[in-house]
């Protein structure tokens, strides 16, 4: 039975070549929430996150109670209500996701393409590593069909390829884990967000080392 392991998934959009992009795209506060998901995921201590990423949570719902009618506050509060679960671990974050799920089915059917194709993104994250019937909403056929969506809308984005990776290093399916892994440290830095960049980078080269250990 798999793990909730939502933690080690959680998401920063990099979202270079917005589709549809509306004003919330670039808005001040959806650039806040960004780095202070960095800042909390990154640079706080394990005993910090829960609370932190609770507080950053109802922030995030207050965003979206703002703006009913737009796609980007939906996303990056279902991101963090996931990244909340992990902190908060154990089988009552399951709720959560079942939430920021939702939340994410919503924003599908206003935008599928918005900041581009982070919903693919974190669908397919949400949907294998979270735990399967009887437990939880976990189907790696969903979960691969959802990224494999989210990599041709956006090859070279940085979580996209990160979590493809993921996948295939869970289906022990390492050669295809190592080439996306190996893409993640590959691409460009995203300067605006260092924190985001050298932790997502890091958490690739640890991936793909352990991928490495399988090939032959």
């Amino acid at each position: 039975m798999k793990k909730l392991y939502v933690l080690s998934m959680v998401m920063f959009l990099t979202w270079g070549g917005l589709a549809k992009a509306s004003d919330l795209a670039t808005s001040d506060e959806l650039l806040q929430l960004q780095h202070e998901w960095a800042h909390i995921n990154y640079e706080l201590a394990d005993e910090q996150k829960e609370s932190a990423f609770e507080a950053l949570a109802n922030k995030a719902h207050a965003w979206s109670e703002q703006h009913t009618d737009k796609v980007e506050p939906l996303i990056w509060e279902a991101i963090i209500k996931s990244t909340y679960a992990g902190a908060k671990g154990g089988l009552g974050a399951l709720s959560l996701m079942e939430e920021a799920r939702d939340l994410l089915l919503k924003a599908e059917k206003i935008d599928a393409k918005a900041l581009n194709g982070s919903i693919y993104t974190s669908l397919g994250s949400f949907y294998y590593m979270t735990p399967g019937w009887p437990i939880g909403f976990g189907d790696d056929d969903k979960a691969e069909e959802y990224l494999k969506q989210a990599i041709e809308m956006a090859p070279d984005d940085m979580d996209a390829n990160y979590f493809t990776g993921d996948y295939w290093l869970e289906e022990h399916k390492y050669k295809k884990a190592a080439e996306y892994l190996q893409k993640v440290i590959d691409l460009p830095n995203v300067v605006a967000r260092p924190v985001y960049t050298k932790g997502r980078k890091a958490e690739a080269f640890e991936k793909l080392a352990k991928a490495k250990k399988h090939i032959h």
